[in-house]
């Protein structure tokens, strides 16, 4: 039987010796764990259910580094050994008035299609990842117009109740792709949070410059099983279609909570009454066409 082949677009490689990941160097309370706390580069990704699947391309997505364009450059070079079609979403602050400088240097390297600058803020303090406001900051708008100008995406990380003001922001900035990372991120797991969760997709949803992945289930749901993830799955493709959604591993921070295979084959089980068309998007074409990457 031939292996399901995987466009997977949302990964992270980290060579620690490039010194741009500190927060990957050593394991600590409330940080990553030694699984993740290591370099964690192509062969070893490229390993990661071989027997079974088949991975004809990539996305490395921003991993917080010191030094972003050496972050670009580094994984560049390994584009270059030609191991597999990657692509890279670099990091970049939207808001401030070096952007447009900063995304001249990334669009140096020909792998760049765009950026990520992660906004998730919580009532919780233990759960933000930032703490401004990064969306209500008058140049934010126009650092997200400006990758659309330059025909670059944004990634967007954030949490539900953050997903009213995301979409009033896309309609502002029609002409630049917003991904949706991590499936919206439901992070209050009770009734309310999920209520807020489903309407919160379809709002971003109904922009038509918004697309998905669904991914990271892990990170909010550490022991995860295909049937505890199934009605979120669902839910997202019911949201925004089998043509505005992709699955993605998000290795190795996923790989913490559970392997490589477990993830792929909840993905296959959960779509396999649907058709081949539309699995051959969620797989692997809709990863193709919104980060461009050649077959």
């Amino acid at each position: 039987m031939a292996k399901l082949q995987i466009v997977d677009p949302h990964i992270h490689l980290w060579d620690l010796w490039t010194r741009i990941y500190p927060h990957f160097e050593k394991p600590g309370p409330g940080g990553a764990s030694a699984t993740i706390c290591r370099s964690y580069l192509i062969d070893e990704y490229l390993e990661e259910g071989r027997d079974e699947f088949e991975i004809v391309g990539a996305v490395h997505v921003e991993a917080f580094p010191t030094d972003p364009i050496k972050e670009t450059e580094t994984l560049q070079a390994v584009a270059d050994t030609g191991k597999l079609p990657l692509v890279i979403v670099g990091n970049g602050d939207l808001g401030s008035k070096d952007f447009p400088a900063l995304l001249d240097r990334h669009q140096a390297f020909r792998i760049f299609r765009g950026i990520r600058q992660v906004v998730n803020m919580h009532p919780d303090p233990k759960r933000s990842y930032t703490s401004r406001d990064l969306m209500a900051e008058p140049q934010f708008l126009e650092g997200l117009r400006e990758l659309g100008r330059r025909g670059l995406s944004f990634d967007l990380q954030l949490y539900p109740h953050q997903m009213d003001t995301a979409a009033a922001l896309a309609a502002q900035a029609p002409d630049t792709l917003i991904i949706l990372n991590h499936a919206g991120m439901w992070a209050d797991r009770d009734l309310s949070g999920w209520k807020q969760w489903k309407a919160g997709m379809r709002m971003l949803a109904a922009r038509p410059n918004i697309v998905a992945k669904i991914s990271g289930l892990g990170m909010l749901d550490t022991g995860w099983t295909t049937e505890s993830i199934r009605p979120l799955v669902l839910e997202s493709l019911e949201a925004f279609g089998t043509e505005r959604a992709m699955f993605a591993s998000n290795f190795p921070v996923d790989k913490q909570y559970t392997d490589f295979v477990t993830v792929w084959r909840a993905f296959d089980a959960i779509t396999k009454g649907f058709s081949e068309g539309e699995r051959t998007g969620l797989f692997r074409e809709n990863a193709r066409k919104y980060y461009r990457i050649a077959a």
